[in-house]
């Protein structure tokens, strides 16, 4: 099943030591580029969830946000009194260097990185909660990037009958439309009352018929078109191929319209790109 790289979701969960909530958010990008943000206390986990991260995507942006919220059930306070100390030699060595220096927050000193620390014990149980709970967040987040890629293959299967429907219909007009085009002549030369060489109007027919013979384009885009419905069924990571293909059925469509002779031939034409661009959107957000 193709899978879409737009998606969606949010975990959280409560325990004894606060409420810890993963938010994911996921939009289509050439290749996987995850943007983690992470409390302090947390970020010794990054290279655990971006392991996660490539193990479970592909492709894609992906934005993952942890928030922690002790709440009322924080444990006690717990102060590097090493480290505070440094910070307020540090900040009364430039205090020194000022005529007037406002006095020292205490506030500020506690807000400092590395001030407060955490129960160690505590922080290691947090970690395995994060990283628990970032599995169930990355599992919804493949979820519904499952159901939309669903859709998005569903879309262009209508798209791709539409595309076929074009090209057996303009197969089946090629003759009409050439003999058309053999009357039209017929008629130029009656008007213009001029003596007509059959042999020479035989010979800009078959050059005619030559020059605008689109079968060749017409089955390569049936052939293209089976493909892109092998690969959506395949699925995995088919984005790029995809793409490809889109590129590959642009360029029937192109040469079908230079080699049009008849209104309803460069119609056609035109019909089919209106709906290999749309499918070309939609492909831009298949994994």
């Amino acid at each position: 099943m193709a899978h879409s790289m737009t998606a969606f979701a949010r975990a959280e969960r409560a325990g004894a030591h606060g409420t810890l909530s993963w938010e994911l958010r996921s939009v289509n990008h050439r290749y996987l580029e995850p943007h983690l943000r992470l409390p302090e206390a947390f970020l010794d986990l990054e290279g655990a969830l971006r392991d996660a991260l490539r193990q479970a995507l592909s492709r894609g942006k992906v934005e993952c946000t942890l928030r922690f919220d002790e709440g009322s059930a924080g444990q006690p306070l717990q102060v590097d009194r090493e480290r505070a100390n440094q910070l307020v030699a540090a900040a009364e060595g430039i205090a020194a260097l000022i005529r007037q220096p406002a006095p020292i927050n205490p506030l500020d000193v506690l807000a400092w990185p590395g001030v407060l620390v955490a129960n160690a014990t505590d922080h290691q149980t947090l970690g395995a909660e994060a990283l628990s709970l970032f599995d169930e967040a990355l599992a919804q987040l493949k979820a519904g990037r499952g159901r939309e890629g669903a859709e998005l293959a569903r879309l262009l299967e209508e798209r791709l009958d539409a595309m076929l429907k074009e090209v057996e219909s303009l197969r089946q007009l090629v003759p009409q439309m050439l003999a058309n085009q053999r009357q039209k002549i017929l008629d130029r030369f009656r008007d213009a009352q001029l003596e007509l060489d059959p042999q020479r109007l035989e010979q800009e027919l078959v050059l005619l018929a030559q020059k605008s013979d689109a079968a060749e384009e017409l089955d390569r885009l049936c052939t293209h078109i089976a493909e892109v419905r092998r690969v959506l069924k395949a699925g995995g990571t088919v984005g790029r191929r995809l793409d490809f293909l889109m590129q590959e059925l642009n360029r029937e469509a192109n040469t079908l319209g230079s080699k049009a002779f008849d209104p309803r031939s460069t119609q056609t034409a035109v019909n089919l790109k209106v709906l290999i661009e749309q499918m070309r959107e939609q492909v831009q957000n298949i994994e």
